[in-house]
Protein backbone atom coordinates (compact mmCIF):
# COMPACT_ATOMS: atom_id res chain seq x y z
CA UNK A 1 0.00 0.00 0.00
CA UNK A 2 2.73 2.33 0.63
CA UNK A 3 4.43 4.22 -2.20
CA UNK A 4 1.26 3.94 -3.82
CA UNK A 5 -0.97 7.04 -5.39
CA UNK A 6 -4.73 6.61 -5.49
CA UNK A 7 -7.96 8.29 -5.84
CA UNK A 8 -9.00 7.96 -2.07
CA UNK A 9 -12.79 7.96 -3.25
CA UNK A 10 -12.78 5.19 -5.69
CA UNK A 11 -11.31 3.01 -2.80
CA UNK A 12 -14.96 2.60 -2.00
CA UNK A 13 -17.91 1.43 -3.11
CA UNK A 14 -21.65 1.07 -2.00
CA UNK A 15 -23.25 -1.05 -4.41
CA UNK A 16 -25.86 -2.50 -2.95
CA UNK A 17 -24.76 -1.82 0.74
CA UNK A 18 -25.85 0.72 3.20
CA UNK A 19 -22.86 1.35 4.46
CA UNK A 20 -19.44 0.49 3.71
CA UNK A 21 -16.18 1.15 5.87
CA UNK A 22 -12.62 -0.07 4.66
CA UNK A 23 -9.42 0.64 6.88
CA UNK A 24 -6.32 1.82 5.42
CA UNK A 25 -4.40 2.62 7.93
CA UNK A 26 -4.37 1.14 11.71
CA UNK A 27 -2.55 0.64 14.99
CA UNK A 28 -3.92 0.13 18.10
CA UNK A 29 -6.97 2.07 18.49
CA UNK A 30 -5.32 5.13 15.74
CA UNK A 31 -7.04 4.54 12.82
CA UNK A 32 -7.39 6.00 9.29
CA UNK A 33 -10.68 4.31 7.24
CA UNK A 34 -12.74 5.46 4.43
CA UNK A 35 -16.26 5.01 4.44
CA UNK A 36 -19.21 5.32 2.31
CA UNK A 37 -22.98 6.10 3.47
CA UNK A 38 -26.11 5.97 1.21
CA UNK A 39 -28.61 9.03 1.50
CA UNK A 40 -30.27 8.83 4.45
CA UNK A 41 -28.48 5.79 6.49
CA UNK A 42 -27.35 7.26 9.94
CA UNK A 43 -24.06 5.77 11.99
CA UNK A 44 -25.66 5.58 15.39
CA UNK A 45 -24.90 8.05 18.17
CA UNK A 46 -21.27 6.53 19.25
CA UNK A 47 -17.75 7.72 20.88
CA UNK A 48 -14.29 7.84 19.67
CA UNK A 49 -11.91 6.95 22.18
CA UNK A 50 -9.08 8.93 20.07
CA UNK A 51 -9.22 12.82 18.59
CA UNK A 52 -11.00 12.22 15.46
CA UNK A 53 -10.73 14.36 12.03
CA UNK A 54 -13.65 13.14 9.22
CA UNK A 55 -13.41 14.70 5.26
CA UNK A 56 -15.64 14.62 3.62
CA UNK A 57 -14.57 13.46 -0.04
CA UNK A 58 -17.82 13.32 -2.16
CA UNK A 59 -21.61 13.85 -1.33
CA UNK A 60 -23.34 15.64 2.09
CA UNK A 61 -23.14 14.79 6.02
CA UNK A 62 -24.21 15.81 9.18
CA UNK A 63 -22.84 15.60 12.34
CA UNK A 64 -24.65 15.65 15.62
CA UNK A 65 -22.86 16.12 18.91
CA UNK A 66 -25.02 17.03 22.19
CA UNK A 67 -26.40 20.51 21.26
CA UNK A 68 -24.68 21.25 18.04
CA UNK A 69 -25.09 19.96 14.36
CA UNK A 70 -22.75 20.67 11.11
CA UNK A 71 -23.36 19.93 7.62
CA UNK A 72 -20.43 19.30 5.72
CA UNK A 73 -20.01 19.17 1.77
CA UNK A 74 -17.11 17.64 -0.76
CA UNK A 75 -13.97 18.89 0.78
CA UNK A 76 -14.56 19.86 3.75
CA UNK A 77 -13.16 18.66 7.22
CA UNK A 78 -14.10 18.84 10.71
CA UNK A 79 -11.76 17.50 14.04
CA UNK A 80 -13.44 16.62 17.72
CA UNK A 81 -11.91 15.69 20.52
CA UNK A 82 -12.33 11.90 21.62
CA UNK A 83 -15.54 10.98 24.13
CA UNK A 84 -17.50 13.32 22.62
CA UNK A 85 -20.46 11.42 21.52
CA UNK A 86 -21.84 12.14 18.06
CA UNK A 87 -24.42 11.09 15.36
CA UNK A 88 -23.67 10.71 11.56
CA UNK A 89 -26.11 11.19 8.95
CA UNK A 90 -25.95 11.20 5.61
CA UNK A 91 -28.07 14.15 3.04
CA UNK A 92 -26.63 12.70 0.10
CA UNK A 93 -24.97 9.66 -0.74
CA UNK A 94 -21.32 10.43 0.55
CA UNK A 95 -17.86 9.25 0.91
CA UNK A 96 -15.32 10.70 3.72
CA UNK A 97 -12.24 9.79 5.39
CA UNK A 98 -12.02 9.22 8.95
CA UNK A 99 -8.30 10.06 10.68
CA UNK A 100 -8.33 8.92 14.59
CA UNK A 101 -4.94 9.58 16.30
Amino acid sequence: MFYEVFKAKDLIELEDRKFEKKVLLEDGESKMAIIALKKEEIINSHISVKDAAVFVLDGEIEIHFEAEKFTLGKGEIIMFEKEKEHTVRALKDSKFILVKI
